[in-house]
């Protein structure tokens, strides 16, 4: 079994990338990413970024966690803060916290921190992005327009939609909740993935 982040992530491109019958030039293509960059990748020796995942899944049309879990789920899971993989972006990282498969729809659930002085750009991924505010001010900008946030407050939208993160101030603590209705069963569902 694989346990590294890279280690899952390369295991389950391959996967995905297999039953959905593209090459690696065509899911380059289709990611906006390079072909050695998506190579490394496979190969368990590239570093990836959270843009470089994200786009991944927007190409694959396949919820993040596809390509960063294990199948297998013990009945009680405990998610060590130490322990955690964290996935790195220009403004933000990442630790996912749980994930939840119902064989129709799968909800992911991360611990997000966004860094003073970054903002954090998404063109747009599967399914529908859920932000609450845990500590510190942010703007969340959604197809253009802007929604200020502070702790407490959440904001929730079509994950398609471009958008950008910007704290307001100093570090930002929040959860990310990404739920993803699969319109056909993705066979990583439930299973692990030969070994995300």
């Amino acid at each position: 079994m694989v346990h590294s982040a890279t280690g899952l992530l390369s295991a389950n491109i391959r996967l995905l990338r297999s039953r959905s019958g593209l090459s690696l030039s065509a899911l380059a293509r289709k990611a906006g990413v390079s072909k050695a960059t998506l190579s490394d990748l496979e190969s368990g020796s590239g570093n990836p970024t959270i843009e470089t995942v994200f786009s991944l899944a927007r190409a694959l049309d396949a919820p993040v966690s596809s390509l960063l879990r294990e199948g297998h789920q013990e009945q009680v899971t405990v998610v060590r803060a130490y322990r955690s993989e964290v996935l790195s972006g220009k403004g933000v990282e990442l630790r996912p916290l749980r994930r939840e498969d119902t064989g129709i729809s799968v909800l992911e659930v991360y611990d997000q921190l966004f860094r003073a002085g970054r903002q954090q750009d998404s063109a747009g991924h599967p399914g529908t992005e859920h932000t609450i505010v845990t500590s510190g001010r942010l703007t969340a900008v959604i197809d253009g327009r802007e929604h200020d946030l502070g702790p407490g407050d959440s904001v929730r939208f079509p994950a398609s939609l471009p958008h950008t993160y910007i704290p307001r101030g100093g570090d930002v603590d929040s959860v990310l909740i990404l739920t993803h209705t699969e319109p056909h069963h993705h066979a990583t569902g439930g299973q692990a993935p030969a070994d995300h």
